[in-house]
């Protein structure tokens, strides 16, 4: 069996597109005709060049998103107006640094906003178009490939919508649950594999929830897992994939929660497979935490092997060589080859070029026959 390889989802959006996204999630005018006329291109395009560069589990790049983590402000109920993010606190060490990143990466320009009423499903018809989207690019490009498609956690809306409305973290979950079953569901029964991504679980430990101690974070990681897994309790395990991160910025990440420390929370999820951060030079030496953990046997990795921070390409014996480290662990054939974060994981912010990430995951692709000839 060759070994897989996959990304964790989002794509650069590109200077066409960006503008779009951007008017439609103000509220703003726009057309809506060109709007999915330039969508349906991009997916088509992004299928297309996935296939091409060896990707076997391939997405349609959240090409119709403004961003990963705040999309669901238009198809949900009970969120409004904008708050300005805190600074995740390595970067609060360091202001200059902050400013450089921004000028490098652009401006989060997408609404953030708050849960200020009760939250309730408002509308599937902007899920319908992506699985329309994607469905006419599979059709097009990708035959004999796997396709999945990212959703929000519900861990993950509390951490970036802050509750200014729900007495407790676990009453606002318990409304999150209901009103994103019937988004998770409607992913699968369209064909797709479902991604969850779930920062919530590392990275908003500086970010979201930066203001919890240690104990209180790891209580708000375990009540997110069980909301999580109330959520997609009618999909079957390897329906599922999770994502889990530090953060996608080159910042110090001096502040990240070890490994070890939600190791436990994170195998507790449903997902059979779990995509997270490998290739990091804070996480990298992580694997021996994999290899100590107890594993279900039916649980995959999928760890990252490329960056998604620099636009250094990575070699492929390198790529190779991290393979085998977690093929010694679970064999070959419970090993996905991907990457440490998205591409593009907001409209109009990023560092890497579009052109850098076709040729990434062509050496992804290389690196994981390297190591399927070895193993």
């Amino acid at each position: 069996m060759t070994i897989a390889t996959t990304h964790v989802g989002s794509l650069p959006r590109g200077d066409e597109l960006t503008p779009l996204l951007l008017a439609r999630d103000k509220g703003e005018p726009y057309d809506a005709a060109e709007f999915d006329r330039l969508v349906q291109a991009a997916v088509d395009e992004a299928v297309r060049q996935q296939v091409a560069s060896g990707v076997t589990w391939v997405s349609d790049g959240e090409l119709g998103k403004v961003g990963y983590s705040t999309y669901m402000i238009e198809r949900l109920e009970g969120f409004g107006g904008h708050i300005d993010r805190k600074p995740a606190a390595d970067l609060a060490e360091h202001p200059d640094l902050s400013r450089k990143l921004s000028a490098i990466m652009g401006s989060q320009e997408f609404t953030r906003a708050s849960c200020v009423g009760p939250v309730r499903l408002r509308t599937l018809d902007p899920l319908h178009e992506d699985t329309r989207r994607f469905r006419h690019a599979l059709d097009k490009h990708g035959q004999g490939v796997r396709g999945f498609l990212n959703a929000a956690s519900p861990g993950l809306i509390t951490a970036f919508q802050v509750n200014r409305h729900y007495p407790s973290h676990e009453a606002y979950l318990a409304d999150l649950v209901d009103a994103m079953r019937p988004e998770y569901e409607a992913i699968v029964a369209a064909g797709f594999d479902l991604q969850l991504d779930c920062p919530d679980l590392a990275m908003s430990r500086h970010t979201g929830y930066q203001d919890q101690d240690e104990d209180t974070f790891l209580r708000t990681a375990a009540a997110n897992v069980e909301a999580l897994n109330a959520a997609t309790a009618n999909i079957a395990p390897e329906r599922l994939r999770m994502h889990i991160c530090w953060g996608n910025y080159e910042g110090p990440h001096d502040h990240d929660i070890p490994l070890e420390k939600v190791v436990d929370t994170v195998i507790a999820a449903r997902p059979a497979t779990v995509l997270f951060e490998a290739a990091n030079p804070r996480h990298e030496h992580e694997w021996t935490v994999w290899r100590d953990a107890r594993l279900p046997d039916w649980k995959v990795l999928a760890p990252g092997l490329i960056d998604t921070c620099s636009n250094y390409v990575e070699h492929p014996e390198l790529i190779a060589q991290r393979i085998e480290r977690f093929a010694s662990i679970v064999g070959k054939d419970r090993v996905v080859a991907s990457t440490d974060c998205g591409f593009g994981t907001f409209a109009g912010y990023g560092k890497i070029d579009p052109g850098v990430t076709w040729k990434k995951l062509r050496v992804l692709r290389e690196g994981a026959d390297i190591a399927d000839a070895r193993l």
